[in-house]
């Protein structure tokens, strides 16, 4: 209890000191101040409804109508390797969500019981192995780029997972044999595993097609799919609404809907906070904070590693809605930044930002989100250097 007062002495401190010595009459401080209002409106009208409480939803529902003995046996610590990674991989792929969406989904399994290889591969996977994202980036800024990252992102999913795994696999052992389940529903198993099927498909129909972005491409697929995208929601919602009703006896809906409001109340406060911070601090795509985009753009020409670096802490710290990466790399690269910065920026922007990294913690704690966060940097520093070389 000592230490919990600590850290909120610590916190009221700093704001307060913030508040204090802020310069408030400089023109570039009013300027990032706006800046990280308007980006905060922009989150709440943008991603809220339609991503984040869609995804607390799946989440609440992971929580009570997915067994622990399901999770443990695809992504538990002591499940088959290729059997966890291919499913946390597959699993990322098919939800196709941004950095800060997936926290209530990951923060469901990894609290479920899975190991922290096969949660953190997930994590990883959900916002970079987005195939929208990936057709589109090789249609805009170049195949080579748009294949690196589909390589990269898929590579990185499991090297990241794997290396989590290894780096705290004492804790993780110990987990596992203290685990006996957060949860203690005492709900029985009352339908058949389709009719589950069912509902968390529904679901994840809603959240996919309601945030399906206008692609630039007016030919492809993902325009006719856009067109319809409000049909499809629909359809998806329908089928949810009707799975509850016929399928789900009240107190087992009671149940999700406290999970969901768990996982809301404490997730959303840390998100909503980093926001505030990282558009203060890197401003929204196309404008800026309190750190100018002109100096960040200059420190990313040619392919030298602090180019490459400063490109993924740059991408890492800098929240970007899905597909925006694409359009703000463009213009980079039109103004001299270099293809191997570019791939580092692609890998470790849309799986981090400051608001997610903050959620991270609370789930995982300090010390394995500096390592995560560390090693996303690491990899991606290493990838867009090789990259850069080769092209």
């Amino acid at each position: 209890m000592a230490v919990e007062d600590g850290k909120r002495f610590l916190l009221i401190l700093a704001v307060f000191l913030g508040a204090y010595f802020i310069p408030i009459g400089d023109p570039d401080v009013q300027g990032a101040l706006i800046e990280s209002l308007a980006m905060l409106h922009e989150y709440a009208r943008e991603h809220v409804l339609l991503c984040l409480l869609p995804a607390f939803f799946i989440a609440g529902a992971i929580s009570v109508f997915i067994s622990q003995d399901a999770v443990l046996k695809y992504l538990g610590a002591k499940a088959k390797r290729w059997v966890s990674y291919s499913v946390a991989s597959i699993a990322g792929t098919i939800l196709a969500v941004c950095s800060c969406t997936v926290l209530p989904l990951f923060s469901g399994i990894y609290m479920r019981g899975a190991g922290l290889g096969p949660a953190t591969a997930f994590l990883y996977s959900g916002p970079a192995i987005n195939i929208m994202a990936i057709v589109i980036t090789a249609r805009v800024l170049g195949p080579e780029l748009g294949i690196a990252r589909a390589v990269g992102a898929v590579l990185f999913s499991i090297v990241l997972g794997l290396m989590m795994h290894l780096l705290f696999w004492r804790e993780e052992k110990e987990r596992g044999e203290n685990d006996t389940g957060i949860f203690d529903f005492s709900v029985e198993k009352s339908r058949p595993l389709w009719q589950d099927i069912v509902l968390f498909l529904s679901m994840m129909g809603v959240l996919v097609f309601a945030n399906w972005a206008k692609p630039m491409d007016t030919v492809a697929i993902w325009a006719a799919v856009y067109r319809g995208k409000w049909i499809l929601t629909g359809i998806f919602s329908l089928l949810l609404l009707f799975s509850l009703s016929r399928w789900y006896k009240k107190e087992e809906r009671k149940q999700w809907y406290l999970e969901t409001w768990g996982f809301a109340t404490k997730i959303t406060p840390l998100l909503f906070a980093g926001v505030l911070l990282a558009g203060f601090l890197l401003g929204r795509p196309g404008h800026g904070g309190i750190i100018s985009s002109h100096w960040v753009s200059s420190l990313v020409g040619g392919n030298s590693l602090r180019a490459n670096f400063f490109a993924s802490i740059v991408g890492a710290f800098m929240y970007f809605a899905t597909l925006t990466e694409v359009p703000i790399l463009q213009g980079l690269l039109g103004a001299g930044m270099g293809k191997g910065p570019a791939l580092a920026f692609l890998l470790a922007g849309p799986a981090l930002s400051l608001p997610s990294m903050l959620a991270i913690g609370s789930v995982l704690g300090t010390k394995k989100t500096v390592v995560f966060v560390t090693l996303v940097i690491t990899m991606a520093t290493m990838a867009g250097s090789l990259f850069g070389a080769i092209c």
